[in-house]
């Protein structure tokens, strides 16, 4: 495993970006390049080692690499087998926010599962005299929920796919190619969707894109009776924004919660009706709302 434990300056991922190395592949990155040819060979020749089980190594990359973001990284490489259980096993069970430490004594490792984020040792400090790293881990991913899969829900699940979100693609069956790119819709009637709203844990996220506007109002309106959740997005104009909010309105929604109900969806900067551009602006919009924690 290869972690960036120390940035500074311009680099081309932030700490705690991470890959696993395996002699004949590799998945993750820590930002491409030649920074990242030099961690998969400090893997590779560490896999094939027995005594020495971590490397912590310095990168300036202007100088080194000839990487023009010109930052400083420092990288982490460890062998994780057997003998990493102890910590691997407490973290793959964590259903709330850890620290993941390493802590550095006589010429070896030792990782430690903590409540709490120790500080680390700045990346200023030479290697030689660095007695700890941590990072704070956050193993529960936002869940996002997607209702439908025409052009516009295909193209979201693609975008969504590889990004830090638990995704569940759900469609009617009235909808055409539940599929992209591997990635399957779920099939249930208009019923089961809503239950589907009903059954989603606190905290959710919800963006509706089906067929029908009928369908939508119906899932935007068991989204808003439930309240507990974080966004509740809907595909459409401001006109659609209106005559939604009219209805909702009679049938009783307050005001404050109708002011939750994001609709258009997607960061405004981006203009373009095309399904492509539409998913990177909800994207975006959903990545700056769940890495801020003051949302």
């Amino acid at each position: 495993m290869v972690t960036i434990v120390g940035a500074q300056g311009s680099t081309p991922r932030e700490i705690g970006a991470r890959m696993l190395v395996w002699p004949d592949r590799f998945t993750g990155t820590i930002g491409g390049g030649s920074l990242e040819r030099q961690g998969l060979d400090q893997a590779r020749r560490l896999l094939t080692q027995t005594a020495r089980r971590h490397a912590l190594q310095d990168y300036p990359l202007g100088p080194l690499l000839g990487q023009c973001c010109g930052g400083h990284v420092r990288l982490l490489v460890e062998r994780v087998d057997a003998e990493s259980l102890p910590w691997l096993e407490p973290a793959a069970d964590a259903r709330a926010p850890f620290a993941l430490t390493a802590r550095f004594e006589d010429g070896g490792m030792i990782r430690a599962i903590e409540a709490e984020a120790p500080a680390s040792d700045s990346p200023r400090i030479p290697i030689p005299e660095v007695r700890r790293v941590s990072e704070l881990i956050r193993p529960t991913l936002p869940r996002l929920v997607i209702f439908g899969a025409g052009h516009v829900g295909q193209a979201v699940a693609r975008a969504f796919a590889p990004l830090p979100f638990h995704l569940d693609w759900l469609a009617s069956r009235e909808d055409l190619r539940p599929e992209a790119s591997g990635t399957r819709a779920t099939i249930l009637s208009e019923d089961e969707l809503v239950e589907a709203v009903e059954a989603a844990p606190a905290d959710t996220l919800f963006a509706m894109f089906t067929h029908s506007h009928d369908l939508d109002y119906r899932l935007t309106r068991a989204v808003l009776a439930r309240g507990d959740f974080r966004y509740l997005g809907l595909i459409g104009s401001r006109t659609k924004r209106a005559r939604f909010e009219s209805r909702l309105r009679a049938d009783g929604v307050a005001d404050a919660d109708l002011a939750r109900l994001t609709c258009p969806i997607g960061i405004a900067e981006l203009k373009s009706k095309a399904p492509a551009v539409i998913a990177v602006a909800l994207a975006a919009e959903l990545l700056k709302l769940t890495e801020d924690p003051a949302e």
